[in-house]
């Protein structure tokens, strides 16, 4: 063996130390389960899980925020039994985000960077995250993997960590008031605070009976089976427009293979259809391995409208991307803009059952400490 063989064979093996790959191969095989493709399992790295007493770090990467909504966050953090360190530039305001992008780039790099801090938590979603991707630094972030939590525009930081990080962060709630139901707080203890091998995550019964005090078959609350069955694969996904808004871009998702989650709030019904329009025309979702999709709340035409022309309803638009669609899909699963909310880890393997309704994490979200 010559010498640079020899070197490409060091190189080799010191990549897949630091970089393991997530074999397929040595999960069991389910007979009638749609699976992602073996060959695309990223290379992740999973966060140290948390623990009572840990110092979280509150960042905020998008929309502005004030000292009256952090420190309801803080006494709620404190109340839990963790300690909370606030960002640099957290107060800082430029039009309707949190500071420059470079700011609230440099508070994300301190957090990650800072060895006392054992979670980052996004204080609040808004816009204005996308602005910030190019500007991150994604090797430091791997090498300073720790959780990061938060949803709708944090989606963006999500997809970019996870494409160029690899490192697994978590759709949740975003810093909690004093208002976070119990369910939220469980979910969210139940995936990052004790890793196992698998975790079933069951719909919110709150969301149910929601439904259930709505008019029948009209409630955006209401779950509905679109296409049944079972799915495994990674879980990639977020809030819509955020990641439509990514399309086109070196931040993109890539969902063929895996499972693809989906929520959002206040777009009236043929904004969604243009989005999952544009989605399905870039990669169409039979190529997922199934499709969840949360409570898009509030998915309405305004009603000041006097237009008396026919209008598309959110179920007209779900129902024409999704129903009868050759994989598993399903509507009303217990996440997006709701105060019962589940917390989804992005790149973790997963297995969704719609007959059952359940999620379960085939893999720990974070490692054991």
């Amino acid at each position: 063996m010559n010498r640079r063989t020899l070197l490409e064979s060091a190189i080799a093996l010191s990549a897949t130390a630091v970089w393991p790959i997530l074999s397929e191969g040595a999960l069991p095989k389910t007979a009638g389960v749609r699976t992602g493709d073996p060959h695309r399992r990223r290379a992740l790295i999973n966060p140290r899980q948390l623990r009572r007493g840990d110092l979280i770090g509150l960042v905020a990467p998008s929309g502005s925020t004030n000292a009256t909504y952090v420190d309801a966050r803080v006494k709620q953090l404190e109340a839990k039994g963790f300690r909370v360190k606030l960002s640099r530039n957290l107060f800082q305001v430029r039009g309707n985000t949190a500071g420059t992008a470079k700011q609230r780039a440099d508070d994300l790099h301190t957090m990650f960077t800072d060895d006392e801090v054992q979670a980052i938590w996004a204080i609040r979603g808004g816009s204005g995250a996308s602005q910030i991707l190019p500007l991150l630094d994604y090797p430091l972030i791997r090498r300073h993997a720790k959780i990061f939590i938060g949803f709708s525009d944090i989606t963006a930081l999500h997809l970019a960590m996870l494409k160029h990080s690899g490192l697994v962060t978590f759709h949740g709630p975003t810093a909690p008031a004093a208002t976070i139901s119990d369910y939220s707080w469980t979910q969210l203890e139940a995936v990052l605070m004790h890793p196992r091998e698998q975790t079933t995550l069951y719909m919110a019964e709150a969301n149910r009976l929601e439904a259930a005090r709505s008019s029948a078959g009209a409630s955006e609350f209401a779950m509905r089976v679109l296409s049944p069955g079972v799915a495994e694969g990674q879980l990639i996904g977020g809030n819509l427009a955020v990641l439509s808004a990514l399309m086109g871009t070196p931040y993109a998702p890539d969902w063929r293979g895996a499972l693809l989650f989906l929520e959002e709030i206040r777009e009236a019904p043929y904004r969604i259809d243009r989005m999952l329009t544009q989605l399905k025309q870039v990669t169409p979702f039979e190529q997922a391995a199934g499709v969840m999709l949360g409570v898009f709340r509030r998915s309405v035409d305004s009603p000041e409208s006097t237009d008396t022309e026919p209008r598309l309803t959110l179920e007209m638009a779900i129902d024409d991307h999704f129903r009868g669609l050759r994989v598993p899909a399903v509507y009303g699963m217990s996440f997006g803009h709701i105060s019962h909310n589940l917390t989804l880890p992005l790149g973790v393997r997963a297995r969704l059952d719609t007959t059952a309704q359940t999620l379960t994490l085939l893999e720990p979200a974070v490692l054991a400490r």
